[in-house]
């Protein structure tokens, strides 16, 4: 696929990259990939995404946009209290790049979809931003079973963690390696109740942005095992490597 004048002018900065090239700018705008949920992570990695000019985007969310979200998630403004998530998100995006299409789909990931996803089908990495274990891990297994790379960011106050997981692959873990069968007690923390700083989640973000677009186009190191944490209190980051597990009740 030949890129446009205006497309060369848009990606220049990308094209000029030697790792990424008129090659890996033809994979980002041939790709498509999903992000699930549209708050603070999702909302900086669909405008990095977007931007980039990856061809299609699936947005999933089934929330609405209210004040208290403003103060990170920002793709959303004052005119978008009550408007659903993925609706705001949609016009946002085009705003970036008119020639990305955006699927948005108002609805939760729920256990129906272990076993049937098809609005997933064809997509060539998924960015979990969801808030919770329950579908973080129903997302690892979707991943696991259709053989879709998994780009998994979390934030908490002052923390951020991020990593990407093949886990169909031989000695790859699996995001539920890495948490186990984890589940949502009632007294969990949240960002409600602890708090989160703002530029944290974007940070997270746009991480995940750059790490989907390694996957779509193979810039830099294998990422395979990997999990990133970063403290914002000191500011520091460190990698450690995750092992497959054994166990692991969805890639063991």
């Amino acid at each position: 696929m030949a890129l446009t004048d205006e497309q060369l002018d848009r990606y220049a900065r990308h094209l000029v990259l030697h790792e990424i090239g008129g090659a890996g700018q033809n994979k980002i705008c041939a790709s498509h990939i999903a992000i699930i949920g549209m708050g603070g992570i999702g909302c900086p990695a669909l405008q990095y995404c977007a931007a980039a000019g990856i061809g299609t985007i699936t947005i999933i969310d089934d929330d609405i946009v209210s004040l208290s979200n403003l103060q990170r998630q920002i793709l959303y403004s004052d005119d978008d209290i009550n408007k659903p998530k993925v609706e705001a998100a949609q016009i946002a995006a085009h705003k970036i790049n008119s020639d990305v299409k955006i699927n948005a789909l108002q609805m939760r990931i729920s256990e129906e979809h272990r076993k049937s996803t098809p609005f997933l089908e064809g997509v060539d990495a998924i960015i979990d931003g969801s808030d919770n274990f329950h579908t973080r891990l129903i997302v690892n297994d979707i991943c696991h079973n259709m053989h879709i790379p998994l780009v998994s960011a979390a934030i908490g106050q002052f923390h951020g963690q991020i990593g990407t997981f093949y886990g169909w692959q031989n000695n790859a873990p699996c995001y539920r390696c890495f948490v186990g069968d984890a589940h949502d007690p009632d007294d969990c923390d949240n960002c409600a109740e602890q708090g989160v700083l703002g530029a944290m989640v974007g940070l997270m973000g746009s991480f995940a942005a750059m790490e989907a677009i390694r996957v779509l186009t193979g810039f830099g190191q294998d990422q395979i095992g990997k999990l990133h944490i970063f403290d914002g209190l000191k500011p520091a980051m460190r990698t450690i490597n995750l092992p497959k597990d054994k166990a692991c009740t969805t890639c063991a």
